[in-house]
């Protein structure tokens, strides 16, 4: 029997497409992902199925899209009646285990933004059971295992698998304030830091950017070391393990508060970093949800430091944004090293397939914005993707179009394994698959932003050479040319030379929402 390959799949938390240095980042330095993409096959093109976390990570395990899979925004948990990828792969033999982040059910109980319907008089209204349209459990006990309160009981344990994980060593959240296991083993091996986290005591700095915290915590005891030490380890145990493997390796960064630890803060300086074209722009028209936020932050320029979706912020900022998630990056490169080099010492990278993506972008000033929002930029949308197989191409770049629900579909193929009836994803060319003629993006909020109405929905086609975004609510529908326009500052919507483009891109999207319309559960008889 042919020896069946092993998985790595590192992810990281909202880093751009440009931001590597084998995608042409002038300054970055990213040696170890750079020496995988020289290994393997490096996709120019590669969209995520929703430009914010639980949506995407979800559409990664299911290979389904939001609307199909039900996570349509932050805030709702993936239900177990989903199947996900890694559940297939465990039931055909692998070992499967993941360390870092999951953001696959809520972390916190913050209140709900969504308004209840206004009750009329004279009617009567319906009881809590049959208040939604599907009864859901998605607040019991079974979606709780990544919420705070949680890991504030003694000796907390997930119970496994976990979405088809038999292995979960769980880092929560973001910057220093890190939950689930990682805090647990912070408490155990290094109590005296635990005060130090966050922004209360932080090193003296000068940079004035939202969110940047120049943190105390040594580099060897933040996440992104601690991520890296479990996944060596969990690779040192299975040594002489005959069972295949899947592995993900899930790091919390460059995802804000921008707080790059010990020698990453000072790697990189704000002078070094390009400044997005829009600083220099003096006859943009910006959107109205950009003249929004910085009217915003004009009255309140403390707004950023607890705001975790888009806020305008000045030239100067945005370059100290990008220094500090420049040092994140560098530092998860070495993370990355690290395992790779376990790999290597328990000879299992020969038969070892090893990728890395992210599960969306950051602004980093594009557009004068930080952070991430409804908006549909390339910079929110456009990630990474390596795919280095050992027995595969090398050193190859791709131009074709794929998205983030094509991984797990892609990894079954390669493993020869069947996907589940109702799985969205394409298998992508590094399997032998014709990959997508057009990357599909739907994203939903339940916060009512001003530029963007209540509850804003946006879907989006990328095709060809096009972008064309539908807003429902009260923002501008937007169509860009990304071959002349790659900055993204004409909104070409209202253009009477594009009405045929237009339309061809609005049938097409439509044909793609059709096409993910769900086909599951199946029929039980013939009617």
């Amino acid at each position: 029997m042919t020896e069946r390959p092993n998985y790595i799949l590192f992810i990281t938390d909202q880093q751009r497409f440009d931001h590597l240095g084998c995608n042409g980042h002038p300054v970055l330095q990213t040696p170890n992902i750079d020496a995988m993409a020289a290994q393997g096959v490096n996709y120019d093109r590669f969209y995520v199925a929703s430009p914010v976390c639980m949506p995407n990570r979800a559409s990664l395990m299911t290979c389904r899209m939001p609307s199909s899979h039900g996570v349509r925004s932050l805030g709702v948990p993936l239900a177990h009646d989903n199947v996900t990828f890694v559940e297939l792969m465990r039931a055909a033999g692998y070992d499967t285990a993941l360390i870092g982040k999951s953001h696959l059910q809520n972390v916190s109980k913050f209140p709900v933004q969504v308004d209840p319907p206004e009750h009329r008089e004279g009617f009567d209204a319906p009881p809590e059971d049959l208040a939604q349209a599907i009864r859901s459990d998605l607040d019991s006990d079974d979606y709780q295992y990544e919420r705070q309160h949680y890991w504030q009981q003694d000796n907390p344990k997930v119970p496994l698998p976990f979405y088809g994980f038999d292995h979960y060593d769980s880092v929560m959240r973001h910057g220093t304030m890190n939950g689930g296991d990682y805090e647990q083993w912070l408490r155990r091996e290094a109590p005296e830091v635990l005060p130090l986290r966050g922004r209360k005591d932080q090193f003296p700095h000068d940079y004035t950017c939202p969110q940047a915290i120049r943190t105390k915590i040594p580099e060897e005891l933040y996440s992104t070391s601690y991520i890296a030490d479990q996944a060596s380890a969990w690779i040192k145990a299975r040594e002489g393990n005959p069972k295949p493997f899947f592995l993900m390796v899930s790091f919390p960064d460059p995802h804000h508060p921008f707080n790059p630890p010990g020698k990453y803060w000072d790697m990189y300086r704000p002078e070094e970093m390009p400044l997005p074209s829009v600083y220099g722009e003096n006859d943009w028209e910006p959107p109205e949800y950009v003249k929004i936020a910085e009217r915003d932050r004009a009255k309140d320029p403390s707004m950023g430091q607890a705001a975790g979706y888009s806020v305008a912020v000045s030239a100067r900022e945005a370059q100290e944004a990008r220094a500090l998630t420049c040092g994140m990056i560098t530092m998860v490169d070495d993370a990355i090293g690290k395992v790779r080099a376990a790999a290597d010492a328990a000879d299992v990278s020969r038969n070892t397939v090893q990728i890395f993506t992210s599960d969306h972008g950051d602004h980093l000033g594009e557009h004068r914005l930080l952070f991430k929002g409804a908006e549909q930029y390339d910079s929110l949308t456009h990630v990474p993707f390596i795919w280095a197989d050992p027995k595969g191409a090398q050193n190859e770049r791709k131009p074709d179009l794929a998205q983030t629900h094509d991984i797990g579909t892609t990894i079954l193929e390669h493993a020869k394994i069947e996907p589940s009836i109702g799985m969205q994803g394409q298998i992508m060319s590094v399997a032998g698959g014709r990959g997508r003629d057009a990357a599909h993006i739907q994203y939903e909020t339940q916060r009512t932003q001003e530029a963007f109405g209540p509850r804003p929905r946006v879907h989006t086609i990328v095709h060809d050479r096009w972008r064309l975004s539908m807003y429902l609510g009260k923002c501008q529908n937007e169509l860009f040319d990304m071959n002349a326009d790659p900055d993204e500052l004409v909104n070409l919507w209202g253009s009477k030379a594009h009405v045929a483009v237009k339309a061809d891109l609005i049938e097409r999207l439509a044909e793609l929402e059709i096409a993910v319309s769900d086909r599951v559960p199946l029929p039980t008889a013939q009617a």
